[in-house]
């Protein structure tokens, strides 16, 4: 095999990760279980208005999955195919929640495999428990909840995303988790 040959047993799973969620993170855990190497891709589009900076989103999904060793979390602007080109993968992981997933997910395969035919998609299916959560879904509890969202945070987000959560919604400095 020629040295620059992408490699099948590192997969990307790339995302805003505005923030990071449970389900997120059930994905990844399940990725890293399946591939040598994974590599956690945060996505940055100048078009789109994150909660959170690249970097706040960075040091969150660093924090998450800490105790994941095969697993690292980068940033990247572009095209997904052309991250994981420049890590050296072949294999790009995405997770399905529902069928309008599946719709999405199919199209975007098959136009990344139109971009660059050595790529492959793998989907995982969330897991039952998480396959209801969304980025927005968990902004609107963080907005609207007021003295419950805490708590209830925790049934959606990993807790050292909870802090910084309520407090780009209270105005307040980020409390600890």
């Amino acid at each position: 095999m020629p040295t620059n040959a992408l490699s099948g047993r590192h997969a990307v799973y790339t995302g805003s990760f505005d923030p990071i969620t449970l389900g997120h993170r059930d994905i990844i855990t399940r990725g890293a279980a399946v591939f040598e190497k994974l590599t956690v891709g945060i996505g940055i589009n100048p078009e789109k208005r994150p909660l959170f900076t690249p970097d706040e989103r960075l040091s969150m999904a660093r924090d998450v999955l800490a105790s994941l060793p095969n697993v690292e979390v980068c940033c990247f602007s572009g095209l997904a195919v052309e991250f994981l080109r420049e890590c050296g993968a072949r294999v790009m992981l995405r997770g399905l929640r529902t069928l309008s997933d599946i719709e999405s997910e199919f199209t975007m395969a098959l136009a990344n495999r139109a971009l660059d035919p050595e790529i492959e998609t793998v989907f995982l299916m969330a897991s039952e428990k998480f396959s209801h959560i969304s980025s927005s879904l968990i902004k609107q509890v963080a907005q609207l909840g007021r003295h419950s969202a805490a708590a209830r945070l925790q049934e959606f987000i990993p807790v050292q995303v909870v802090g910084p959560l309520l407090a780009k919604f209270s105005g307040s400095p980020q409390s600890p988790a």
